[in-house]
């Protein structure tokens, strides 16, 4: 690709915002803007924004980027979705501008598109990371069929196998979890032993073997399941309903490490299910995120969304590369990466990008800190 000048004559870069302004999602757009729009106060630097709206569509994401770079801009912050994304895409390649993509779908990088969003696979890896250090060597995952799902799923894999331990049991749901639950427990085959002694006690007919059955259903113990760490790979309502599910098959936290993904950060009350609590969470650094939030607050009166985070790390991102007057690829990708309000962030170059985040567990008063987000980047970070 080509470069296309990012610095205008004067002297300024001028950054497409390309955000769902109107449409279904206009309430997170206007938040996202919000956040940039702040971001560009607190940098002062020699950036200027131009707002389009995408009204949450690929045709409208594509025209506001074609709108923008008529007016100038050397570089593009967003779309939101990943399929404005692909759709913006080829348009800023051949106008030779990189794209920092809100997106959490790794699929949408290219070699002109970063994805800024955050992916799965950075806080898999955190997760996996945490529970090989505490002893688990036997992992499990129970996903939803989605993409989100699946895409968790090929990250775990990998970061188990990195980390030298052995998926032995893996289980996709769609609609009711119940069936992949079982499946997942493996509950007739740790259950069936008890249960033959139970049945052979009350056979013998007598009251002596009616109490032995009654003692054994109350005392016997099914054997913990094959796995040391379970990834649970969903949030909201259907994370709650699996995870009612597990203790009633008997997979229990502990003596199995329940573990989950960024979609956990979301949710507030999380400790209200009691399976949750203890659950393990790789998420942005809570400090930074909180002094956000109440900035953020304190300038427009409400709490933002998670994702107007991502929006003013990108403009965050603009107004330091505008400050060294270079858009460029190189820029981007610099190795010390960028210190923004979910964390520190660096681009990589396969589009991608890697976070320094907390290792975080569910309580039941909300969530509590078990490892802070590192400072700087180096080989401990995931």
């Amino acid at each position: 690709m080509v470069q296309r000048p990012a610095i205008g004559a004067d002297g300024t870069i001028r950054a497409a915002l390309l955000l769902p302004l109107s449409g279904p999602q206009a309430a997170v757009g206007r938040a996202m803007l919000d956040a940039a729009t702040l971001a560009l106060f607190q940098h002062n630097a020699p950036l200027v924004l131009l707002p389009k709206d995408t009204r949450g569509t690929p045709d409208g994401a594509a025209a506001a980027a074609q709108a923008a770079l008529a007016e100038g801009a050397g570089l593009i912050l967003g779309p939101l979705f990943a399929a404005e994304t692909e759709a913006v895409a080829p348009i800023a390649r051949a106008a030779g501008v990189n794209v920092l993509a809100f997106t959490t779908d790794a699929s949408a990088a290219r070699d002109n598109v970063f994805v800024l969003g955050q992916l799965p696979g950075p806080a898999v890896r955190r997760v996996v990371a945490a529970a090989r250090a505490g002893g688990a060597e036997r992992f499990a995952a129970i996903v939803p069929d989605t993409p989100y799902g699946r895409v968790v799923l090929e990250a775990y894999r990998q970061a188990v196998t990195d980390s030298g331990g052995t998926l032995v049991r893996e289980e996709v749901y769609s609609g009711n979890p119940t069936g992949a639950v079982q499946r997942l427990a493996d509950y007739a085959r740790r259950r069936g032993p008890i249960d033959a002694q139970i049945r052979a006690a009350r056979a013998l007919g007598t009251a002596e073997g009616r109490r032995r059955a009654a003692e054994i259903a109350r005392d016997a113990r099914i054997p913990p399941p094959e796995f040391d760490a379970l990834i649970l790979a969903d949030g909201g309502e259907r994370l709650r309903a699996v995870a009612s599910l597990l203790p009633y098959y008997d997979i229990d936290n502990p003596p199995v490490r329940f573990l989950g993904t960024p979609l956990l950060a979301a949710m507030t009350d999380a400790g209200t299910e009691p399976a949750l609590v203890g659950t393990v969470y790789g998420a942005p650094d809570e400090a930074r995120r909180a002094a956000f939030e109440a900035r953020y607050g304190e300038a427009f009166g409400t709490t933002p969304p998670l994702v107007a985070g991502v929006a003013f790390d990108a403009a965050a991102i603009a107004a330091v590369l505008a400050e060294g007057r270079d858009a460029s690829r190189a820029a981007i990708m610099d190795p010390v990466g960028f210190a923004g309000v979910l964390g520190i962030v660096r681009l990589l170059p396969d589009g991608t990008n890697q976070r320094g985040l907390s290792l975080m567990e569910v309580s039941r008063g909300g969530s509590r800190v078990v490892e802070a987000a590192p400072e700087r980047f180096d080989e401990r970070t995931f």
